[in-house]
């Protein structure tokens, strides 16, 4: 039990090593050269089945008769994707600027869908689970129309055309991010008991997270070791991971504290599938912009342990008598 507990505290700092060291080990074993183009190949294939996985597990806990429509998740939506269409739009009218990497490591950080963990934590703050599981489905309907929609005029490819782009980007974005929620819907209707029993193995997701979050590394890793994108230009995407992931938890509780609900906006804005923000980065634009996916991860979580640290001391805080500490009997 120590140890899982260790695993569970360390889950990201693990996951994180093992995928880096992963990449550095296997390149320099020489008898496994001839595999490369076949792990690359397999590890396109395990990643989308993660993050599919991790959502269905995750819908098939979620009652849909609870979830209801709140006005901030409009206003959530529309900067999400008002901002993502805007830096797309200033990408196209600028098609050779300096700073195409970085900007779009800044449209990732936006349209990045909530983390599926994003429900645990935000209980844990006190917050609404079911308000931001209704985010959670609404912003992932959102990324897999805006993806294929903008990103081939964003970051055309010359062998096909836009729309050719389009077809095959909806092809990879809408299985991953909607069949979960459908597959989950239908199982509910047709098979009730097997839906309740998959539902148990939440933990799960939790370890699915870990090997995603592994094999995104490796992947990222091998992207900056192999990208002749200047090292400033990857620092650049280091500061706006930072960047991006203070901006969208200080709005997202900004916006959410005027709806009385400031926990779970925070939450449904900051805390982000940076396993699928990574996916996405290999998969639709420059490889080396996946590396905003990795940082965001790593400043996502360390605010999320310190949300946690303060919102512990304050209940102890709470529970703890006035007069504990202070040296003097009650006066009466």
């Amino acid at each position: 039990m120590r140890l899982i507990g260790f695993l569970k505290d360390w889950a990201l700092i693990i996951a994180i090593a093992v995928g880096i060291a992963a990449y550095f080990v296997y390149v320099n074993i020489p008898f496994l050269e001839p595999t490369k183009a076949a792990a690359a190949q397999t590890i396109s294939v395990i990643q989308p089945v993660l993050i599919f996985s991790m959502l269905f597990l995750t819908y098939c806990k979620t009652d849909l008769r609870n979830l209801r429509f709140c006005r901030w998740h409009l206003w959530l939506l529309l900067i999400q994707c008002g901002v993502f269409t805007a830096i797309g739009c200033l990408l196209m009218l600028m098609p050779h600027s300096g700073l195409r990497v970085v900007l779009e490591g800044a449209m990732l950080c936006m349209i990045c869908p909530t983390a599926t963990a994003g429900a645990v934590i935000t209980r844990r703050l006190g917050g609404n689970v079911s308000n931001i599981t209704t985010y959670t489905i609404l912003i992932n309907l959102a990324t897999a129309l805006l993806i294929p929609a903008l990103v081939p005029f964003v970051h055309p490819n010359p062998d096909l055309t836009p729309w050719t782009a389009a077809a095959l980007i909806l092809g990879k974005v809408f299985p991953l991010l909607l069949l979960p929620l459908l597959a989950a819907v239908i199982l509910k209707k047709t098979a009730p008991k097997l839906t309740e029993r998959i539902a148990r193995y939440q933990d799960l997701s939790f370890y699915l997270w870990a090997v995603a979050l592994a094999l995104a590394m490796t992947v990222t890793t091998r992207s900056i070791v192999h990208s002749e994108v200047a090292l400033s230009t990857q620092l650049w995407l280091v500061v706006v991971s930072l960047l991006s992931c203070g901006l969208q938890f200080w709005l997202g509780r900004k916006i959410g504290a005027r709806y009385n609900d400031t926990v779970t906006a925070g939450q449904s804005f900051g805390q982000k599938n940076t396993v699928l923000a990574i996916w996405m980065g290999y998969t639709f634009f420059t490889p080396v912009t996946a590396v905003v996916g990795g940082f965001y991860s790593i400043w996502h979580n360390l605010v999320n342990s310190w949300q946690l640290y303060e919102h512990k001391r304050a209940e102890q805080a709470i529970d703890t008598p006035a007069d504990k500490y202070s040296g003097c009997r009650p006066e009466i």
